[in-house]
């Protein structure tokens, strides 16, 4: 079955902290752990969260690194609220803010991190340079964004499925879209920044769904490129979406679904 739908008029929609958990917040924090501890940051040190979101990261910065103060700033009010509604901790402060034109003095922080927002930055060196800036000498300056173009199974079945029906979902693939989701350019990124010693690096964790709706009910939130193309069909062709992915998932004899979601991470550190 081949369906024609115009999708240019389609928004990429990321200010419902609850969606956006449902969708993928609930992975990142899987990621962030692995993530903070390859960075190894000493305990005391003042981070900085670029493109904070939900405050997925935060939290975690604030369960297992032990900081003295962290900053995160979201472009997105709502997200930036809901982070604020949800986390409370005196060293924790929130704010609205441009990755690419930080409002921060140079060399604040021993740590400058992002997680997941790399892609969805208009200007990537620009905002790479502006987390070189803020770092003191000696810091670390770190991201990680999704593996789109490989290993993030659960969207990889969903983009694959949603181009057999219609072929001009390719064009709103993520892992067509988004060169930085591959290793060498993110190394490429942060050597041209100016950083020294850059590593990268897998992150791999499991994906496990309950069943089908565990799966396919955050696609329906809106949030972000896959959940936008849902909302963009008619009701025909979002069924025909849904069982489409369904016969391709490798489903459990309990009908519960593992899948691996990877994420690449790199890091390198200011002279």
């Amino acid at each position: 079955m081949t369906v024609s739908t115009d999708h240019s008029s389609q928004e990429e929609t990321w200010a419902s902290g609850a969606a956006y958990e449902a969708y993928v917040g609930r992975w990142s924090r899987r990621v962030a752990r692995e993530f903070l501890i390859w960075l190894k940051v000493p305990l005391g040190s003042r981070w900085l969260d670029v493109g904070c979101g939900t405050g997925a990261l935060s939290q975690i910065i604030l369960d297992l690194a032990e900081p003295s103060h962290v900053t995160s700033i979201d472009r997105s009010l709502e997200q930036v609220t809901f982070a604020r509604d949800h986390i409370s901790d005196e060293r924790a402060q929130f704010a609205v803010g441009d990755a690419q034109t930080l409002a921060v003095e140079s060399r604040t922080y021993q740590a400058v991190v992002s997680g997941l927002v790399l892609n969805f930055i208009p200007d990537p060196q620009r905002a790479a340079t502006e987390m070189v800036r803020v770092v003191k000498s000696a810091g670390a300056v770190a991201v990680y964004v999704w593996d789109y173009a490989g290993e993030m199974q659960f969207l990889r079945h969903f983009w694959n499925a949603a181009a057999a029906l219609e072929p001009s979902a390719h064009d709103l693939d993520e892992g067509r879209r988004f060169p930085l989701c591959r290793p060498d350019p993110l190394r490429d990124l942060f050597e041209n920044a100016g950083l020294q010693h850059v590593e990268v690096r897998p992150i791999d964790i499991a994906t496990d769904f309950q069943d089908f709706d565990d799966y396919w009910q955050p696609f329906l939130g809106g949030q972000g490129p896959a959940p936008g193309y849902v909302r963009s069909l008619n009701n025909n062709q979002r069924e025909a979406l849904r069982e489409r992915i369904k016969s391709e998932l490798p489903f459990a004899p309990d009908g519960s679904i593992s899948l691996v979601a990877r994420a690449w991470a790199v890091r390198g550190q200011r002279q």
